[in-house]
């Protein structure tokens, strides 16, 4: 064969890996709303950046006349390209072969990438849409998941994992995006379930849809498991590229800081305003997070989930930074057990990435009840108190309003290494609430009392007392537990004034193996 010959051949088979699976199964991908996969590597990734390995990679597997169906690339594609110039590694599963399915040899070429991408401390990507393993290979597809579970687990806090489904994913398979840092979901036209709806039906009786029992939709606002829902696949792919805008390579690095046009002493009068007179009525934290952040832009994440706290990314003077802040316009701003792990997770992720932490505090306490007692609030907000404290980059602590009890403690407090701790003139440190803790400090005087007006009379003098004493900041100031009382119009000034003095900050937990974090 000649030079020529050889190099058509190579032409040729590139073309074929191209085609996936043939015209009919790409025809059917798109008859279901779905791109395939090199499509959606030409929306995610920079124009011409992509780099494919492994293209000529087929199965080894002869058994159930697999011997006669062979395809190129065998179901996954991977390589390296660039997302705003920055270099990630990627997988694309390709459900035009056999539905996407994994074999020996596909697991294998998803585990080149993620090693080489370990060694050289850059993203993982991963694009799942898949029937799961490959049925014929048996226990080598099995093993196959395990090996890309491993390095999901080595490179966790190492370098950023993010997965998006996009169509199936189920069995063994949804292990692998749960072990990665972010999850996002189409919305109809992607699943993620342990055990379907037939096996469902068959042990439990329960007769459910896939889209009931593990739709974007679901799992967005009752399991947890997704972080973010996309409308279509053009929309996931914005996601990802601005999600990444914040992240860092890897954990030796610090976040990409960009350019700001947002003065960093913009006054806003109307944040003087925002927190109602009376201390029972909601306002929305968001209103806030939107006014101090750089332009105006937010990337919440769990936007559905546990909505009682608001956690997301935002950037100060450039500089990318994670936000937790109680939101009093659901549940009053309650810690509950969804709220405890939906912020916990969020602040072990900053932690791990270096992404300076910003609370903004206004807890009424943890929620009460048998539900949640028997649900393990205990251990659950033990997450949260447990990732705030073992937290070693910059923490700054803003107190809105009310800050109560135990929730006080663990919303990145002072005593959890907080390095900046400031309150609005609003703020309310106690241990409990006015008519909570006047039942218990007058207890017999309220039960000497038969009269209701004179009992409801005297509950009202004991906790305009307790308010004149504990409705302010300064209880708290007098010990250094808050370092200033700040004018809320000069907040972002003042959040941006303390991440550039920490910007140096070092902190160290003790040497272990690992902490063992209460689960």
């Amino acid at each position: 064969m000649s030079h020529r010959d050889k190099i058509k051949e190579l032409i040729d088979k590139r073309a074929e890996a191209k085609l996936g699976g043939g015209q009919k199964r790409i025809d059917s991908q798109h008859a279901k709303g779905k791109l395939t996969a090199r499509e959606r590597i030409a929306l995610l990734l920079d124009d011409g950046s992509f780099e494919e390995y492994d293209m000529f990679v087929t199965h080894h597997t002869t058994d159930f006349g697999l011997d006669k169906q062979k395809y190129l690339s065998d179901g996954v594609i991977t390589g390296h390209g660039t997302i705003d110039g920055r270099l990630v590694y990627v997988f694309f599963q390709d459900f035009t072969v056999f539905g996407g399915s994994l074999s020996e040899a596909y697991a294998a070429k998803i585990c080149k990438i993620m090693d080489q991408a370990l060694k050289v401390g850059a993203p993982v990507i991963g694009i799942n849409d898949s029937g799961g393993a490959r049925i014929q290979e048996g226990v080598k597809s099995l093993a196959g998941y395990a090996e890309i579970f491993q390095r999901n687990i080595m490179a966790s806090g190492v370098i950023p994992q993010i997965s998006a489904i996009l169509g199936p994913c189920a069995g063994g398979a949804v292990y692998s995006p749960a072990l990665t840092d972010f999850i996002l979901m189409a919305d109809k036209t992607s699943y993620m379930f342990v055990t379907g709806p037939k096996v469902s039906k068959t042990v439990t009786g329960e007769d459910i849809t896939e889209e009931e029992l593990g739709g974007a939709k679901v799992h967005a606002t009752k399991s947890g498991v997704a972080h973010f829902v996309a409308q279509n696949e053009e929309e996931s792919t914005l996601l990802i590229r601005k999600l990444m805008s914040y992240l860092p390579q890897n954990n030796l690095e610090d976040p990409p800081i960009t350019p700001c046009t947002d003065p960093i002493d913009r006054i806003d009068d109307a944040l003087n305003e925002i927190i109602p007179e009376s201390p029972n009525l909601p306002y929305d934290v968001k209103d806030i997070i939107y006014t101090i952040v750089d332009d105006h832009e937010f990337l919440e994440i769990h936007r559905q989930y546990a909505r009682n706290i608001v956690v997301g990314f935002a950037k100060f003077n450039g500089m990318p930074v994670g936000i937790v802040a109680n939101q009093p316009s659901f549940l009053a701003g309650v810690l509950d057990i969804d709220a405890s792990r939906k912020a916990a997770r969020f602040v072990r992720f900053c932690d791990s990435f270096n992404l300076p932490i910003i609370t903004l505090v206004d807890v009424p306490g943890f929620l009460p009840g048998s539900a949640q007692e028997y649900g393990g609030i205990i251990l659950h907000g033990a997450k949260l108190l447990f990732a705030y404290g073992e937290a070693t980059v910059p923490k700054i602590t803003i107190i809105l309003r009310k800050a109560y009890g135990g929730a006080y403690d663990v919303m990145s407090s002072k005593h959890l290494r907080g390095d900046v701790n400031y309150s609005w003139p609003m703020g309310e440190i106690a241990v409990m609430g006015p008519k909570g803790a006047i039942e218990v400090l007058h207890f017999k005087e309220l039960r000497a009392i038969a009269d209701d007006e004179e009992r409801e009379k005297f509950i009202t003098e004991k906790e305009e007392e307790y308010r004149t004493k504990f409705a302010n900041p300064y209880e708290a100031a007098q010990y250094g537990y808050i370092d200033d009382v700040i004018e809320p119009r000069n907040t972002r000034f003042r959040i941006i004034k303390a991440l550039k003095t920490l910007a140096t900050k070092k902190d160290y937990n003790p040497p272990k193996k690992h902490s063992n974090i209460p689960l």
